[in-house]
């Protein structure tokens, strides 16, 4: 059976050091995707899904803060690396402040580049591995987003894929506020108006589905996002 590889977006603005590092992740079978400019690089994460972010800190147009900044807001799990020849402390303080699972300075050893993400590629697949397994008691519902399963006495009702996404999404953020903004970048891929339009529709969807359990309400907090509320 073909094994996927683990995509890498590699935002690097120094040609050399771009190609260099591109053919030997490949090498060791990685899909490598290079952009040399910041924006490029985010236009491209906002295409495909990767499993790894390496970011060159100064590139053009836009650096690799601002880049690291804009998916997070999009993708707050993905991995993410910084590659710099910036060493001040403060920079590299800033680069863990914006999530970073590393900050490696220039020049560095591509051997032990690989190592690292191979390591943060394992942790990574055993904690999605846990998350994929995870179910949900809502009140008197159970919910298995795994199958997209939502039950209720005996009832079993199969979600489509923005719902099941959705519905976990509040499940994950039980009681408390999901920002409108974060499950609009993570299920439609960005927060426009007609994207919000269409997960207003979901919302309502969900909603009728769990109108069977009057402790279980999803509240709308206007201008910020949902709670999915269940009383004790």
């Amino acid at each position: 059976m073909e094994t996927t590889k683990t995509k890498v977006l590699l935002c690097e603005d120094d040609t050399n050091l771009g190609m260099v590092l591109k053919n030997y992740l490949e090498l060791h079978d990685f899909d490598v995707t290079l952009e040399r400019d910041g924006r490029l690089g985010l236009a491209a994460f906002q295409r495909e899904k990767y499993d790894i972010c390496l970011l060159d800190v100064m590139m053009p147009n836009m650096d690799g803060f601002q880049v690291a900044e804009e998916i997070r807001d999009i993708n707050p799990d993905v991995p993410l690396f910084f590659l710099s020849a910036k060493t001040m402390k403060e920079d590299i303080i800033q680069g863990y402040k914006l999530g970073a699972d590393d900050y490696i300075t220039k020049p560095f050893d591509s051997e032990v580049l690989l190592h690292k993400i191979k390591a943060i590629i394992k942790r990574n697949e055993e904690v999605h591995r846990e998350e994929a397994n995870a179910e949900f008691d809502l009140g008197k519902y159970h919910f298995n987003p795994r199958l997209r399963e939502l039950s209720f006495d005996g009832k079993m009702q199969t979600l489509s894929p923005k719902e099941n996404e959705l519905l976990k999404m509040l499940a994950e953020y039980k009681n408390d506020l999901l920002p409108r903004e974060a499950a609009l970048k993570r299920i439609w891929g960005s927060d426009t108006y007609f994207n919000g339009r269409s997960m207003d529709v979901y919302i309502a969807k969900l909603r009728k589905y769990l109108k069977e359990d009057s402790k279980l309400e999803i509240v709308n907090i206007h201008g910020n996002g949902f709670r999915l509320v269940v009383t004790e």
